[in-house]
């Protein structure tokens, strides 16, 4: 496997992954992805296996440098390739971003997504509230998760 940086030409393979993954609560399109690669305050990875792209990653800065958040904007594998780790390091790498920098990290993600939420735990993440009917349009209902600051020392 290797990691890169999430590049335009990757929007389309990101699109069809999102359209599997998340299929029931409107999924991101290409455009989406463009706009995201667009800031100058975000962080997408890509992850290569044979020269397809089978994973992707983002995490979004919030707020100033001097005093930075973070949020985590998106994560997904394909399904074929799920628990062979790619999820593991595109967060590690997400995670290094965000110690680098000192801030702390959020996130969403569906309450029924037990796997999502056992990984976001053992990076220290915890559960912070519910948004209710927060995915659309199924009415799926979000943890809402936080990950104290950390310097890239701890």
């Amino acid at each position: 496997m290797q990691l890169r940086p999430l590049a335009p030409e990757d929007t389309v393979r990101c699109e069809e992954l999102e359209k599997i993954l998340f299929s029931g609560d409107d999924p991101w399109s290409a455009a989406s992805f463009l706009s995201e690669l667009a800031s100058g305050r975000n962080f997408y990875l890509a992850a290569d296996i044979e020269g397809t792209m089978v994973g992707y990653a983002g995490l979004s800065l919030l707020g100033p440098l001097e005093d930075p958040e973070f949020e985590i904007h998106t994560i997904g594998v394909d399904p074929i390739y799920q628990r062979m780790g790619i999820g593991r390091a595109l967060m590690d790498n997400l995670m290094a971003v965000a110690d680098h920098h000192g801030g702390p990290v959020f996130l969403e993600v569906r309450t029924d997504n037990l796997p999502a939420i056992t990984m976001y735990e053992s990076y220290g993440f915890e559960k912070t509230g519910i948004r209710r009917n927060y995915y659309q349009p199924s009415g799926a209902d979000a943890f809402t998760m936080v990950r104290a600051a950390r310097s890239a020392a701890v």
